[in-house]
């Protein structure tokens, strides 16, 4: 083959990567992102890029909404991801491996003998989510405690007193104790912080630039805080980034992120055998990492959420697709904005939502308010309104505002709630599992 033909052979083959890049309908889906601004239904920013390329980044919404003053968002703005920090530990842990500082069958009781069970639960199933560890975010206690700086000593003390959820390795179960201890042991093992081995190790490896662990929130350093929508933004309570830790204490942008999933996979962070491990499921978990289905497509990555934040962070491998969506306020999920963004991308069937506002009275809501329970999970919900707005709030937890959509249906991000007022129930739907709720008398 001569020269020439060689160079238009790797002409045609450059053309072609970028073509598939400029083919999806890019005003369709500014049309999408306009009408989620105008009608005021989330505040957030996504990247997407493909073969590696940025081929999309948007903004909407605002960094901070207080006292009349409003920032808008832009691409650079930067938002808490929540657990998709977990990815990162893991990275950090794989790297640990690599460099026999530690192994898979590590017993957690080499660092953290007082732990239950600690003699039997491995660094592996640690990272698998198999631990039997109590997610210390779904005690009722958190609450009380993570606005509050906690000390590793102290956040120990916490796991120490909470009891197994299972045995080691019987099954899988999600659990934020996990990446907080894994995070500690990547310090015990460098003799520096989480936040200098992120930087080593990662950030400064690959040139993520806006990503970092988080402290309290700096608005003149781009980061935005978290709201909740009850007829306007109200801002929500901080958590302290020293209790999510390795578990969810990360800021990054999603222009860092989609540059840091395709980082990963293309073996820059960590070799392919471990990225194997990540990718590997069982019980519905990886390493850090789940598989996310898109109609034949298989994508793999991990959702975030903290205080009002919630963030996507998704890689396509066969399409070398990556994506990212974070967010600071929800109204219309970000599930449903990553699946209508990836919809228009992938030219699927997908129709811009019309987000018409239906208003109840306050004897409307009458029918709804009371306290429920479920026998399918321990979880106890109460209804209640203010004037025209109804609020659900579970044991433990913040209330949020429910967002009514007709026929006794109502909403909040990627939760609903479909009441049945005759049979004085309601069914929860969240991650496609359904609850049945049933008012006390």
């Amino acid at each position: 083959m001569t020269k020439k033909r060689l160079n238009l052979l790797f002409l045609l083959l450059i053309l072609q990567s970028c073509t598939h890049a400029q083919t999806f309908d890019k005003a369709k889906l500014d049309s999408f992102f306009v009408a989620l601004n105008t009608h005021g239904q989330n505040m957030g920013s996504i990247a997407i890029t493909s073969n590696g390329v940025v081929v999309y980044q948007n903004a909407i919404g605002y960094s901070q909404v207080n006292d009349g003053l409003k920032t808008p968002a832009t691409i650079k703005t930067e938002y808490r991801i929540g657990s998709i920090s977990k990815m990162f530990t893991a990275v950090m842990i794989f790297q640990l491996i690599d460099e026999g500082k530690l192994s898979f069958e590590t017993p957690l009781a080499t660092y953290f003998p007082q732990l239950p069970n600690a003699g039997n639960i491995t660094i592996g199933e640690m990272l698998d989510h198999r631990s039997g560890l109590h997610n210390f975010t779904s005690d009722s206690l958190y609450t009380t405690y993570m606005a509050t700086p906690k000390s590793e000593a102290e956040m120990t003390a916490i796991f120490a007193r909470q009891k197994p959820d299972f045995e080691p390795d019987a099954k899988a179960e999600y659990s934020n104790t996990n990446f907080v201890l894994l995070g500690y042991i990547i310090e015990k093992l460098t003799g520096k912080t989480y936040a200098e081995e992120l930087k080593n190790r990662v950030t400064s490896r690959i040139g993520l630039a806006d990503t970092y662990y988080g402290t309290k929130t700096n608005t003149a350093k781009n980061e935005a805080h978290s709201y909740k929508y009850a007829g306007q933004w109200t801002q929500m309570p901080e958590t302290d980034m020293s209790i999510p830790g390795g578990a969810g204490a990360i800021v990054s942008t999603p222009t860092d992120l989609v540059k840091f999933i395709n980082a990963l996979f293309a073996g820059k962070l960590i070799n392919r055998a471990s990225l194997e491990l990540m990718k590997t499921m069982k019980d519905n978990y990886g390493m850090a990492m789940i598989t996310i289905p898109f109609y034949d497509k298989k994508g793999y990555g991990h959702s975030g959420g903290i205080d009002g934040f919630s963030s996507w962070l998704i890689y396509f491998p066969q399409e070398k697709l990556a994506i990212a969506y974070t967010a600071n306020g929800v109204r219309y999920s970000t599930t449903d904005i990553i699946t209508g963004a990836l919809s228009i991308y992938f030219n699927k069937p997908f129709t811009i939502p019309e987000f018409k506002t239906i208003t109840l009275s306050t004897a409307d809501l009458d029918k709804y308010v009371g306290k429920y329970s479920s026998t399918q999970i321990p979880l106890k919900i109460a209804i209640t309104k203010n004037n025209t707005a109804l609020f659900a709030q579970a044991t433990g937890q913040m209330a949020f505002p429910l967002e009514a959509k007709g026929g006794d249906k109502f909403t909040y991000a990627n939760i609903t709630v479909q009441f049945d007022p005759a049979k004085n129930s309601f069914s929860l739907n969240q991650g496609g599992v359904t609850y049945l709720f049933t008012k006390a008398n």
